[in-house]
């Protein structure tokens, strides 16, 4: 087709739905934020009503504000600027609708259903099977929708913003994919194919990736485009963006096991998540530094521009955030900080400081060129900053304060460590909680900025009139491109490819090799930086040239990126299979719960318990002594204590104390009376009273179907007739009822409490792991009906 120039208007509809979204969601997600927290602090805001209750509403707290504010920040940020920087329309406006009203559709299905209680039980990825399956096909219609555009640009190189957007779209439907395969039981509740510590590994590999290609990339994309824009500044360094994608890219999908250290996931793997997460320093300071200094010779500008303010706040809050995060996984460090109110704060300030301010940023400066109209008051958005700022920087110090004071008095002892110095759990609550107050403090203001924008917003587009971006563009001939892009054999037979690929391979050699792999690993990693340094050093020129080529096609461009990133997971998760069997177990394994514990552990789910209480003994003295058994030497958690767990329930912040061997260490009539008042037993709780398990009935016709499917995941149950199951529930749930009703208490057999008494009096029941792989071996099948005694170790 011959040379012509042709006029592009732009699709900012769409941009348009998906910045009020991001206003109106914000909100939301802040507002539930603000509610949680209080209920932290008076245990009364719960207000004794099941869809009330922190358990429930704190996963709607994090998926409101990760999938429905950043997500619907991403969106409007990528459509606006991918359109731009390519000069095309985007590909479809079926396409563009069907993402809008499919991602608000799930949205409103995740705000129903998470309260209800309809959840998987794991953080970040609550969503029930059906929610998941839409989220996953409108990702994918964003996905086409975004390479079909790239397929029709008229820019022919890819700019490094796009380099980002091509990174999240492909590792966010490999790591939610992967993470939230399941097997049904019916349509609201289903059981992960992966458990215990294969699940955790799994979990935070998605969840801690999560927050790398769902919070990260796609924002520092939008930061290299709106960043420069808002400054009249060119990015400070191509070659530093080219070094912060593919480092980034690469380095972090290892990082996750950092989220597991001092628990029973295997050493290696815990050394690996440190180490990458340590290497991340340099990439994540190498974008925060190219972000601020693209902002020299403009900094006078910050007086006065308030989409400056948010921009340049926003870069200093990602370096905070990334260099708190490698601090975090050191393991001496997070002995102290995991668990706590610490990881709180360092979440915040990622998900306020970083994504929070680049969403005002964005949205201030967005304004203006989508409704062709001025910002109402500036005034009210310098307000707005300063708001917020103070309210982050509050809530991260209270944060920081109250983890470190709680960290530090759990894991204080006397008597030359053999006693711990702070043995009830509650007094360490009770003195955090001025800082739990003033998280509240922090967390209202911050809203209070959110609530000026949205004000501001509706006053800026009252009465203005909407207005789509045009461009005229001069179209090349297409045979005059037909050289520049590059051969398959050219795009992974050169020497970057090579030289990284050959590096990886000895450096993994090095990490997990035996003694010989060890030493050739070490001396070929080094062998090969130094044959790149030099080669670059020769023929830099042939990489650059090599890599303006690579660029002019985003196929070959987007399959490098997902070799770069599936590496990672593959190496740690492949082995976890094989690892994760009854008869790899250390010195003893998991006995399978009955039915009827079965029931209430998905109770326990069902309640959210897992955000306030772990079942996790780490390998440290403190914690096996505050949590581990009388007269069981070294009782910290093994691998096989929870092979069985579908899904795993390790949890990741202590409100309250772990749960890993509660069974048997108090009565039934204790458990009773702690659900339905908690401080009657424990003075000072901010446990929410459960007085709703006492009223409902366990479901126990679904029980056949769940059974089914935890034997197709490999747990040892015998294949009976639902009769049989619940012969075996009622004499179970009998048997506790009677004992409640010698205690003085009167309960109805078939209620949720005794199901979720049975339950917690399980945990920790275990056996030896010769003697069950050796009933195994003479094909006995496992007697689950008699797993209800009294925990051994």
């Amino acid at each position: 087709m011959s040379a012509r120039t042709v006029t592009i208007n732009y699709n900012d509809k769409i941009v348009r739905q998906f910045l009020l979204a991001t206003v109106l969601w914000g909100a939301v997600g802040m507002l539930v934020g603000v509610i949680v927290a209080s209920q932290l602090n008076f245990w009364r805001v719960n207000f004794d009503l099941p869809w009330l209750t922190f358990g429930r509403l704190r996963p709607l707290h994090t998926n409101a504000v990760i999938f429905a504010f950043v997500g619907n920040m991403m969106f409007a940020g990528i459509y606006y600027s991918t359109q731009r920087l390519v000069k095309a329309r985007l590909a479809s406006d079926f396409l563009s609708s069907l993402h809008f009203w499919g991602w608000q559709l799930i949205i409103v299905a995740a705000a129903i259903t998470l309260p209800l209680g309809f959840s998987r039980g794991k953080e970040y990825a609550e969503l029930i099977w059906p929610i998941n399956i839409a989220v996953a096909f409108i990702w994918v219609v964003f996905a086409v929708n975004f390479f079909w555009t790239l397929a029709r640009r008229q820019e022919r190189h890819l700019y490094v913003a796009i380099w980002f957007y091509i990174g999240t779209i492909i590792t966010v439907a490999m790591l939610y994919i992967v993470n939230h395969l399941s097997i049904p039981t019916s349509i609201t509740h289903s059981y992960p194919i992966f458990g215990g510590v294969q699940d955790a590994l799994v979990q935070w590999w998605y969840g801690h990736n999560a927050v790398a290609f769902f919070l990260t990339t796609p924002i520092l994309g939008i930061m290299y485009y709106f960043l420069p824009k808002a400054a009249e500044r060119p990015v400070y360094s191509y070659r530093l963006s080219v070094i912060h994608f593919w480092s980034l890219v690469f380095v972090y999908i290892w990082a996750g096991p950092h989220h597991l250290l001092n628990t029973a996931l295997p050493g290696w793997l815990q050394a690996l998540g440190m180490t990458f997460s340590l290497m991340l320093w340099a990439p994540s300071w190498g974008g925060m530094l190219n972000g601020l200094l693209t902002l020299r010779g403009a900094w006078h500008k910050l007086r006065t521009d308030p989409v400056l303010k948010f921009f340049a706040a926003a870069v200093t809050f990602y370096g905070m955030a990334t260099f708190e995060g490698p601090l975090l996984s050191i393991k001496s460090v997070n002995a102290l900080a995991h668990y706590s109110d610490w990881i709180i704060g360092h979440v915040h300030a990622g998900a306020l400081g970083w994504n929070g301010f680049m969403a005002a940023g964005m949205i201030y400066w967005l304004l203006p060129r989508l409704w062709n109209k001025p910002l109402h008051s500036v005034g009210l958005a310098n307000l707005h900053f300063w708001l917020g700022l103070v309210g982050i920087l509050l809530y991260v110090a209270a944060m920081w304060t109250s983890g470190i004071t709680q960290g530090l008095m759990l894991n204080a002892t006397t008597e030359g460590g053999t006693i711990l110095a702070y043995p009830n759990f509650l007094e360490t609550l009770n003195t955090i909680r001025p800082m739990m107050l003033f998280r509240i403090v922090g967390g209202g203001l911050y809203l209070i900025g959110w609530l000026l924008l949205a004000y501001n917003v509706w006053r800026s587009i009252a009465g203005a009139k909407a207005v789509d971006g045009s461009v005229d563009v001069f179209v090349a001939d297409e045979a005059a491109h037909a050289g520049e892009r590059l051969g398959v054999g050219r795009t992974f037979i050169n020497p970057p490819v090579i030289f990284s690929t050959l590096g990886t391979v000895s450096a993994c050699a090095w990490m997990f090799g035996g003694d010989f792999l060890k030493i050739v690993g070490l001396f070929g990693t080094i062998l090969f930086v130094i044959l790149a340094w030099a080669h670059f050093g020769a023929r830099s020129g042939k990489w650059a040239e090599w890599y303006d080529r690579l660029l002019v096609s985003a196929a070959p461009f987007t399959v490098l990126t997902f070799i770069a990133v599936a590496a990672g997971g593959l190496i740690q998760i492949i082995p976890t299979v094989l690892v994760n069997r009854a008869q790899n177990v250390e010195d003893r394994i998991q006995v399978p719960y009955t039915p009827l514990e079965l029931a209430g552990r998905d109770i326990y789910i069902r309640e959210g318990c897992y955000n306030c209480h772990s079942q996790m003994v780490r390998t440290l003295v403190p914690d096996v002594l505050r949590y581990g058994r009388p007269g069981v030497a070294d009782d910290y958690s093994r691998l096989g204590d929870s092979i069985y767990d579908y899904p795993y329930q390790w949890g990741s912040r202590r409100t309250g104390p772990d749960l890993a061997h509660v069974g048997g260490k108090y009565p039934d009539s204790w458990h009773y009376q702690h659900m339905l008042d908690p401080r009657a037993i424990s003075p000072g709780s901010n446990m929410p009273n459960y007085p709703w398990l006492v009223d409902a009935a366990t479901d126990v016709g679904a029980l056949p179907a769940k059974l089914r499917v935890q034997r197709t995941l490999g747990v040892p149950y015998p294949d009976q007739s639902p009769a049989a199951v619940f012969a075996q529930v009622e004499e179970q749930s009998k048997a506790i009822a009677a004992g409640l009703k010698t205690a003085g208490i009167e309960v109805d057999h078939d209620r949720e409490i005794i199901a979720l008494i049975a339950y917690l009096q399980k945990l920790g029941k275990s056996e030896p792991a010769a003697a069950s792989l050796g009933r195994k071996s003479e094909g006995q099948t496992s007697k689950v009906a008699a797993a209800s005694a009294t925990p051994t170790p």
